[in-house]
């Protein structure tokens, strides 16, 4: 049984005083003549829950923008044009003196179904890095260019270190650096 069916049955089939009713069960008189008259309007649907939901929002985006944003979304998209939140945001703004959030935009776009919601987050399993188990079981090499400056500010020459590395250990096999062929102006290919 319900708190608000056993104070309405204490006070309407007992005929119990509101007064001994709070008393007994620790409320206030005040919630309970406010939940008889509700019971004496309503009959046996105060005994459903009831929502907590205020009647009005001042806050809610007023529904003639709700409807302008599906407008601007399906024109923008039959024209071929980009009709993403940010997008539509700009054309609010410039066009119809509106100013809205993105994440509003995108909010009513998603209740809409207009946007496929993409999950932000990378699965647990791609942060976990490959690793060979045995030692020279899987080698890595990485390639890097680097130019040298001189010291009289005159263009240096381009360089190319080579590094390998042993997976398991992360031990530098070995590391090497070579002048790196410049592109001759002259056997240049035309643009």
């Amino acid at each position: 049984m319900t708190s608000t069916r056993l104070l309405i049955t204490a006070m309407v089939v007992e005929n119990r005083p509101v007064r001994e009713v709070a008393a007994t069960y620790g409320v206030s008189t005040s919630w309970l003549y406010e939940l008889l008259a509700r019971y004496r309007r309503e009959g046996e649907a105060v005994f459903e829950p009831r929502s907590r939901r205020p009647d009005t929002n001042p806050n809610a985006t007023p529904p003639e923008v709700v409807d302008l944003i599906i407008r601007l979304r399906k024109e923008l998209a039959d024209q071929g044009l980009d009709a993403g939140p940010d997008t539509i945001c700009w054309h609010l703004t410039h066009h119809h003196d509106t100013t809205v959030s993105r994440a509003t935009v995108a909010r009513h776009l998603t209740a809409r179904g207009l946007i496929t919601p993409e999950p932000k987050k990378r699965p647990k399993s791609s942060y976990i890095r490959f690793e060979a188990d045995q030692p020279n079981e899987c080698w890595q090499s990485d390639f890097t260019h680097y130019r040298l400056t001189r010291p009289d500010r005159r263009p240096g020459l381009d360089s190319e270190v080579l590094s390998w590395l042993d997976d398991c250990s992360r031990f530098a096999l070995r590391t090497t650096a070579r002048k790196s062929p410049l592109l001759d102006s002259s056997k240049a290919p035309n643009d």
